[in-house]
Formats: C-alpha cells, structure tokens, sequence
C-alpha cells in the first residue's frame, strides 16, 4: 500500500470490516476516474478470493463469459467448472469454489464495474440476492466488496434497493476527490515540483481527480500543461465532459441540461428555475438527477443565510465541468496556444476569481480548522441581494457570522481603498437585511495572504492557500 496517496480514513473501514466477525457486504462508489478500484486493490493486493469487472457495453452472455473466465483463474486446474447460462448459476458456482478455497483471513469477492454486469433483464441483481441472502450473509468469513461508477445505478439498485438486496450492504464508502493537500502529496510521489500556487492552479481546472491529475506532465508548468491537456487539437480533456457523464449517468443528456443550466448563473438556481429553463418536469425525476449530480460531486445544495421560506439553491461546482463549460467547449481546436495567450487578461482574471471560490469551498473543513472552530457547530451557505452577494456564510453557534471573501492572485492581496468601502457596505447591508444580531467577523481567504495596510484591519481573520494544504 505504499503507492496510496491519502485515503486513511477509507483504508481503516476497509481494514474493520476485513477483521470483523461477520461478513461484511460493502459498498464503494463516487464518480468516475476518482481510484475507486485502485484503492481496493492496494489495500487487498493478492488476498482476493475472487475478482471480476464488468465489460462496457456488453451483452449478458459476454458478462457470463467473463465471470466464467474469473471463476477459472481461481480455481485449481481440474475444477471442471462450465459456462453458467443465467446469473442463478454463475453465483452457486461461485458459493462452491468459496467453500472449497482456504484462507487466513476473511474470502474477499471483489465485483468491480457492478452496474455493467447488470445487462437488460438479465437477472443479475436477483443471482447477487441469492448468493448474499441464502449464503454469505450466513457466514463470518466473507468480505463481499462491490464498486461502481454509474451513479445512477448504484443509488437505485444498490443502496436504496426497496427488493431483495433492501438494507444488506454493511458498509458503504463514497470516495471523494483528493483535497489540496492529497493532491500535493500525489504530486510529489510523481516527482512533479509544483508549488502550492500552480497546485491551486492546476486543482481549479481538474478539481481533485488522480486520473487526470495523473496526465500531468512534471516537466511544464500548470499553464503549459492546462494548455496541452485541453486546448490542443486532440487533448484528452476535449472529448472527457461527454464521456464523464455519459459513463455514470443513464439518459445523461437530462444531467448534462442541469449542468449546463447551471453554469450559466455562478451562484446557482432554485429547482423551480433549472425546471422552468431546462423544461424537465419539477417532480420526482428532477429529484433524481439533482441527488445523482450531488451525490457524485458536480453540484452542491445550499440555502440562502436567513431565508426563512428555505429554498434550496443548487450550484454546479466540479471544476472540469466548469473550465471546460466556460473556455474548452468555446475554443477552437486551431487556437493551440489559447490558454497560454489567455494568462493576465480580464477573461483569465475573471475566471479564476471565481474557480478559486468554488476550490474553497471543496475545503470547508481546512477553513474551520484554519479559524480554530472544528469543534464549533456551524452551518455553512450563502448569502445575495440585488447589489451585494457573499459566497460564504459560516453561521456559528457562538454567536458569530463569518463571512468570507475569496481572492486568488500571485502576490500578497492589497485592500484598497476602493475594496475597503466596499467591504463595509457588504457588512452593513447584510446586517441590515439579515437583521442577525450575532457579531460578524469578514474573512479573506487569499492565495498568499494580505498586505499589512491601513485597511488589513477590517478582515478579522486572514487565511492563505497554505492554511487549506492540511488534510
């Protein structure tokens, strides 16, 4: 396990669950590309009992052959397994070699890629009841792990299944992207020497993803390497947006209308509105497709501070999806050098402004922590009039409002004169319309902290970049 990068808290569930005394059936999911099925081959290396991941696009019978292929591999040479002809069979075939195979510790069955085993009508779901309900559930020695992409499926069929597999998994564990400090540890493993500002830089574009941050080239800088990855004729990062959401979600055309609905209005839109512009009808379907995105981390929900009539605003904020939204999906494929020729213009400065926001937020906890109030209940929103908005509202139970502003730039954050008279209309609208009575604290969170001024007094707290680089 030592080529893991973060993921602690996930390898001691997976490590309680492998010295429990019961079988143990775990769910693992999260969107596409995040190490689900690396985490689970790190951490279990050569002790599965049985392994298997499912084909893209495949037919029931090739999936059968597949697990057929799996069932042989583990076996011994003169198990004289045959090919199953239905699910039923293939998993009883799977209970025999089981019981026939000794080992130290608990049998681990990974199903990898679950959701593309479950062909049409092909009764998988109904063979995975059997062999979990009727035999592993029984047992004390079994580790039955299932992992997969497809968001929709794995919420519908797996952990709010109203049939068979209803409340059965004993465990489930979203894998989240790398946060800022995960994502520097990555990069050193790699032997890539960025700093924290590039690292910042290049997590607002690819967000906190190892396979993409994987197809970083160390030897360019992160403008060079956002140019390469995504404005070049055939960058990898032109053609992923389609494929990302395609990938997890069935009928994905209704997500990708939510998200790009919602790439069009930076602070989000109620549900009524994403119904009204993308004419999906505001019922139980639209619920899915919001809870599917949150789930896999595209958007977020959020209510307004002291909006007492509690209307949840949803906000796309994936980086990919927005960088490639925003500039990839807009550029030309001629323009190879875009970004690069796009660094210090107001469409650049514009844009990272409001990515760097949407990275803070990815980092909550890191800002709790920075402010010393990990142990203080708080709840964390938004806030916007006609004039004034602030991105981030952390209400605290003692008494006190945070508000923060987010600024990123490569020097230190100069309060202007300008910005000052800015800052304390923005504090004194809020109380006004709010009407709260708690004490309010203004925040800067900033790339490389504030200059020392005249007006660095309003801000009674600063954090930089390097306050949110903490696990």
């Amino acid at each position: 396990m030592e080529h893991l990068i973060g993921r602690q808290k996930e390898i001691e569930k997976l490590k309680r669950y492998a010295d429990s005394r019961k079988s143990e059936f775990i769910a693992i999911y999260g969107r596409r590309r995040v190490g689900k099925t690396y985490l689970i081959r790190e951490v279990f290396e050569e002790q599965f009992a049985f392994q298997i991941t499912g084909l893209a696009n495949a037919t029931m019978s090739d999936q059968l052959s597949q697990f057929h292929a799996a069932l042989l591999q583990y076996s011994t040479k003169d198990a004289g397994i045959e090919p199953a002809k239905n699910w039923m069979m293939a998993f009883r075939q799977l209970i025999k070699l089981l019981e026939q195979k000794e080992t130290k510790g608990k049998k681990v069955v990974f199903l990898d890629e679950l959701p593309w085993l479950d062909t049409h009508k092909s009764k998988f779901l109904t063979g995975l009841e059997h062999f979990w309900n009727s035999w592993a559930s029984a047992r004390r020695d079994v580790l039955l792990i299932v992992c997969g992409s497809a968001a929709s499926w794995m919420i519908k069929n797996l952990l709010n299944n109203r049939g068979g597999l209803h409340n059965r998994t004993t465990g489930r564990i979203k894998l989240e992207p790398f946060n800022f400090a995960e994502t520097e540890a990555f990069f050193k493993y790699k032997k890539a020497v960025f700093d924290r500002y590039q690292i910042v830089m290049l997590y607002m574009v690819f967000g906190g993803i190892p396979y993409y941050l994987d197809n970083i080239d160390p030897g360019l800088s992160a403008p060079q390497n956002i140019n390469a990855l995504c404005f070049e004729r055939n960058a990898l990062f032109r053609s992923e947006y389609d494929n990302l959401y395609a990938s997890l979600f069935n009928r994905s055309e209704r997500h990708t209308a939510v998200v790009e609905t919602l790439a069009q209005k930076k602070k989000g839109l109620t549900r009524g509105e994403i119904s009204k512009i993308t004419e999906l009808s505001n019922g139980g379907g639209l619920t899915r497709i919001l809870n599917e995105l949150e789930e896999s981390t595209f958007i977020r929900h959020y209510r307004s501070f002291g909006n007492k009539e509690k209307n949840t605003i949803y906000q796309l904020i994936d980086p990919y999806s927005l960088f490639y939204l925003n500039f990839i999906k807009k550029s030309s494929p001629d323009d190879e050098l875009f970004w690069v020729n796009a660094i210090d213009t107001s469409i650049y400065k514009a844009w990272s402004g409001y990515a760097f926001e949407m990275a803070c937020l990815h980092h909550i906890p890191q800002i709790k922590m920075a402010l010393g109030i990990s142990g203080v209940q708080t709840s964390v929103s938004s806030w916007y009039d006609e004039k004034v908005q602030v991105d981030l509202v952390i209400d605290r139970k003692d008494q006190v409002v945070n508000l923060c502003e987010m600024k990123f730039s490569i020097h230190p954050f100069s309060i202007t004169k300008k910005y000052a008279d800015n800052l304390r209309n923005k504090i004194g609208t809020f109380r006004e319309i709010t009407k709260t009575r708690k004490a309010i604290f203004l925040t800067l969170i900033t790339s490389h902290g504030i200059v020392q001024n005249k007006y660095a007094y309003l801000a009674q707290n600063s954090l930089s970049m390097d306050d949110l680089f903490v696990v």
